[in-house]
Parts: structure tokens; C-alpha cells; sequence
């Protein structure tokens, strides 16, 4: 079964893998210390051979640079730190040529205080801009998801304005119409210009409960999946998208979503977004106090949130797919093992889990190499707004610094954002100056240049998987059934499209596991399954599974097989 058999109404992206590039810790072209649109031309070829469809763009915009780009002063010329205009239109260019796609990163829940329309809005109580953002005489209980409070005084009119994330972050008004106009053509512009779609950053936060009131602690009940969010959203798809929406791909950020708001977010007939970032499971490892409250993760209550989601949408809607992002510790010593000895059987092992669920599955740079969380020495050592305004209000409030350090170093945004490792040279390849943030120092082992010709690596076992959701249907469009939900350390999954079926079999720890009879009585025991295709394994010679025929029921430790039955 290949990928010519998918449902002639199914949209390109069910078959396509999106990679996403955070621009500043990709590839640095100049020497600067600060990767480029050159540095990501360089690399395109990378890009080519892993296989992905599509790659997306995280802010490359004008900016301040005080949320790392996520501060927007110019939505629509490239900041020179990034590199030329030309360069962009280059960038295009190389990937369409390889048949990549490029979305680009839309940040319009608020704007920095350095753009025009800020600027405008803060000159005087009456400029006609100035309802574009959310201005109060009194301040409301908000607490920004940066620390501190959302509200930032203004002298200049003596008013507050709001931001939800830092004080030079201003919140737009989405209720202006004028400001959703605004948006619109910066979008369709974007779009005539050659890009292929959008990811929308934090998109359902732009309605908030109106009037804005005190949230006496919870915030999310005024800001999140607010009253006009599906107005807005549809709005937008009739403005920007309708006509050209097939070649596209659209996904929004939205954290605390559940699964029956997604429905309506993805549903086709309802013209919104084609799959959003939910947050839920990466949720799991936090406490009652937080991203920050570290809790041991459960591997049954994992795997239950992803069968959650894969049922939720199975008939309407779509999922997408990621363990990690630039907002995430790195997967493999989250969720996996990153022990020398454990690392590529577990990066493997989490690959293979991801990519055989049902979805759209996004791979973050240097995800495909197996790149690992970094052993932060000090705070010096930090660049993340979020990571050092926690430290600064933790320990004033009389938290130990060892632990806030401790927190930190298991959650915090840097862990995603030190330089992808190229190769063993200085700097892991990534730069021939000062990197803006210091290199992971296991770039020794760990490297691209060490990988892609390396068919028993973790980048080929990454490509086999890609190349294994365009040729396969059933891996692209199959249903999805959880197998032994309580077992706590392997995750047993079938996919199933007409009389085809595969068996997905992880063990996700050190100990080998040996499956029983009771295990998979379900799917017909074992008996019927030994004997069948090896579509897919982390345990590979020269590229090929060591046994192309499941003959035994043995899991080895941090290992995966895929199956196919016979007959």
C-alpha cells in the first residue's frame, strides 16, 4: 500500500513531516555568533535528505529581540541580524526546488512596544490607534506567563497597558477591526510572496472576556479559547486562506485546549485552522504548582493523553505530533534516556513511537540527531526571559537556588535552543565566532557529521520514519488502537486501514521485557504475529532490521519494532 492509495480527498500534509528551524541556534553563515537565513541556505541540502516536507520558520522578523524574535517590531521586513531580504526569496527558492514547503511563524496575539503601531498607540489617548491595543486606567489581578504583572504603566498617558507575556510585548485588540484588517494584508502578503501557510503562535489567546475583570487567580478563563476565537478564526481563513487553501498548511499554538475544542479548531467544514499544538501532554511531568513543580512522569497516563487525542480526532479533525519544540526540554532526556549508553536506542524508540501515530508529525532541530538537554553550570549560563524572571521571583520568595537552578535545567527553554551540533569541530560547526549561547558540550559525540552517513543512526532511523509515513497509507491515514494501557514500561499500539494492520511494540526503559500471550490476546496473541513483516526497528544492521521476521516476543531495553501481519 503507498501513499497513491490515500483517500483522494485527503489533504497533502496526512503523508507530510514539517521540521522546525529556530533561526538564531540553527547555522551561522557570517560569524556573528547568531545563526542566518544563510547559515539555513547552507544547510538545505540536510534538510533534503532527512526527507521533510515542509520546514517552519520560527521568527526571522524585525525586532528588539527581547523574547528572542517573539517580540514582532516589523511584521514584514526581515531583521538584519537575520540576514537581507533577498535572502529570504533565496530561501524560498532552495526549498521549493527540493519540494519543501516554508511556513512562517505569525505572532500577532501582541506586537513589540517598538512597532509602529505601538508607537502610535502610546502618543496620546486620542491617536486612532490607540484602541488597537488594551489600555486601563486601573489595572485588573492578571499575573503574566512571564512573572509579574500583565499590566505596565505608562507615563507618557497615564494609563496601563496590557501584555500578557513581557512588558514589551503589548497585547493587540482584536476586537478592533481595523487591527484584524491589518493582520489580514500582512498575511496575504506573506502568502503572495511564496510562503506556504503560517504557524500561529499562541492564537487562542486574542479573544479575551470583554470587559476585562479581575481573574482572582485564574487567568485562563479570560484569556484562553476566548468568546470570538472561532469568529475570528474563520474570519481569517475567508480572508487570507479561501482559494488557495490546499497548497497550505495552517496550525495554531493553543495551550489548554481539550480535545473538544480541537474538534471545532480542525473540523474542515468549520474553515479554521488544519491542526493545533495542544500542550497536554506536555504537561504530564509538572505539579499542581506548575511548569516548574517536577513530578516523575507515569508512562500509562502518557500514553492514555495521546490515545485521548488520537480517538478525539479520529473522525473529525487532525493531530499534530511532537515530543519537542523551542519552547520544550529536548525529548530525549525528558522522555527518553539520555545516559551515552541509552541515548540513540531511546531517541529511536520515541521516534518510532511518534511517527506511527496517526497526525502530522513535527521534528525540531536537532531532534534528529538525538541533541540533549544541557547541565546549565549557573544562571549566567541562561538567556531565556521565562527561565531567568522564575529565577529572580522564586528565590525572592525564598526558594532555595539550588533548586530553582534544579527546575530550570529540566524545564527551562535553553535546553531547545543551544546550537545544533554539525559536526566535532569548534563550536560544533555552528559558528566560526562567539555563539550567542554556549554549544551542549557532548557535540564531540553527538553530531550531524558523525550521522548522515551512518545508516544505523539516529538521523537515518529519523528519515526512515519519513520515508515510511509518504510510502505507507496505513502509517499516514490508519486508526488508531491503544494495546496494554497500563503497562509501565511498553507502549503497544494498531494502526488498521481496511484488511491492513500494524502492530507498533516500544519498550521505553533499561529492562528488556518478554510479552506474553495475556499481553496481546487482543490482537490475536502472539502466535500471530510471529512470523510477520519488520517494517520499521531501532535495532538495525547497515540500515535493514537485524530480523526482518518478528520470531520472538522479546522486547530488548529502549527498542521498537513495527509490524506487519502477514496474510
Amino acid at each position: 500500500m503507498t501513499v497513491s492509495d490515500l483517500a483522494s480527498d485527503a489533504p497533502w500534509w496526512t503523508s507530510a513531516t514539517v521540521y522546525q528551524i529556530y533561526p538564531r541556534s540553527f547555522a551561522d553563515s557570517d560569524g556573528d555568533g547568531m545563526g542566518d537565513l544563510g547559515g539555513i541556505i547552507a544547510r538545505l541540502d540536510h534538510l533534503e535528505r532527512l526527507g521533510v516536507d515542509v520546514v517552519w520558520l520560527s521568527p526571522i522578523y524585525r525586532s528588539p529581540q527581547d523574547d528572542n524574535g517573539y517580540d514582532i517590531s516589523d511584521y514584514e521586513r526581515i531583521d538584519p541580524a537575520f540576514g537581507a531580504e533577498e535572502q529570504l526569496d533565496a530561501l524560498i527558492a532552495g526549498l521549493h526546488e527540493r519540494g519543501i514547503k516554508l511556513v512562517m511563524d505569525l505572532v500577532v496575539n501582541h506586537t513589540s512596544d517598538e512597532h509602529e503601531w505601538f508607537l502610535e498607540s502610546r502618543s496620546s489617548r486620542d491617536n486612532p490607534k490607540r484602541d488597537w491595543y488594551w489600555w486601563r486606567d486601573q489595572p485588573t489581578d492578571w499575573v503574566s506567563f512571564f512573572s509579574g504583572s500583565t499590566w505596565e504603566f505608562d507615563q507618557a498617558t497615564g494609563q496601563y497597558y496590557l501584555h500578557l507575556f513581557s512588558r514589551k510585548q503589548p497585547d493587540l485588540n482584536w476586537e478592533n477591526p481595523q487591527v484584524r484588517e491589518a493582520v489580514y494584508a500582512m498575511m496575504r502578503r506573506w502568502l503572495d510572496r511564496g510562503v506556504d501557510g503560517f504557524r500561529m503562535d499562541v492564537i487562542n489567546l486574542i479573544s479575551k472576556v470583554v470587559p476585562l475583570q479581575d481573574a482572582h487567580g485564574d487567568l485562563f478563563a479570560q484569556t484562553f479559547n476566548g468568546p470570538r476565537i472561532h469568529e475570528f478564526l474563520h474570519e481569517m481563513h475567508r480572508e487570507v486562506f479561501a482559494g488557495r487553501e490546499a497548497q497550505l498548511i495552517t496550525v495554531g499554538e493553543m495551550p489548554g485546549s481539550t480535545i473538544e475544542q480541537a474538534r471545532l479548531y480542525t473540523d474542515p467544514a468549520r474553515a479554521e485552522v488544519d491542526m493545533i499544538f495542544q500542550f497536554e501532554h506536555v504537561d504530564l511531568d509538572s505539579g499542581p504548582l506548575g511548569k516548574w513543580d517536577l513530578r516523575p512522569l507515569h508512562l500509562p497516563r502518557l500514553k492514555a493523553c495521546l490515545a485521548r487525542w488520537q480517538e478525539g480526532l479520529a473522525e473529525v479533525g487532525w493531530n499534530s505530533l511532537y515530543w519537542d519544540n523551542h519552547d520544550q526540554p529536548r525529548a530525549v532526556s525528558r522522555f527518553g534516556d539520555d545516559d551515552p549508553e541509552w541515548r540513540e536506542r531511546s531517541a529511536k524508540t520515541l521516534a518510532t513511537v511518534l511517527h506511527l501515530h496517526r497526525g502530522t508529525p513535527y521534528v525540531y532541530q536537532g531532534e534528529e540527531l538525538g541533541m540533549t538537554n544541557v547541565a546549565f553550570g549557573s544562571l549566567d549560563d541562561i538567556r531565556d526571559i521565562e527561565s531567568i524572571n522564575y529565577y529572580a521571583e522564586a528565590v525572592r520568595d525564598g526558594a532555595d537556588p539550588a533548586d530553582v537552578l534544579r527546575s530550570i535545567r529540566a524545564k527551562g527553554r535553553d535546553n531547545a535552543r543551544t546550537p545544533v551540533q554539525w559536526d566535532a569541530g569548534p563550536q560544533a560547526g555552528f559558528t566560526t565566532g562567539e555563539p550567542w549561547i554556549a554549544v551542549n558540550p557532548n557535540f564531540t559525540e553527538i553530531n550531524a557529521a558523525a550521522q548522515v552517513d551512518d545508516p544505523d543512526s539516529v538521523f537515518a532511523h529519523y528519515a526512515r520514519l519519513i520515508a515510511l509515513r509518504h510510502d505507507d497509507a496505513t502509517v499516514a491515514l490508519g486508526e488508531f488502537r491503544l494495546l496494554l494501557p497500563d503497562h509501565e514500561t511498553v507502549w503497544a499500539f494498531i494502526r488498521t486501514r481496511g484488511d491492513d494492520q500494524l502492530l507498533v511494540l516500544a519498550n521505553l526503559s533499561r529492562e528488556a521485557v518478554e510479552l506474553t500471550v495475556a499481553d496481546l490476546a487482543d490482537v490475536g496473541g502472539p502466535g500471530s504475529w510471529l512470523g510477520a513483516e519488520v517494517i520499521s526497528a531501532t535495532a538495525t544492521d547497515g540500515g535493514m532490521p537485524r530480523a526482518p521476521r518478528f520470531e520472538s516476543t522479546r522486547l530488548d531495553g529502549w527498542s521498537a519494532v513495527v509490524l506487519r501481519r502477514v496474510g
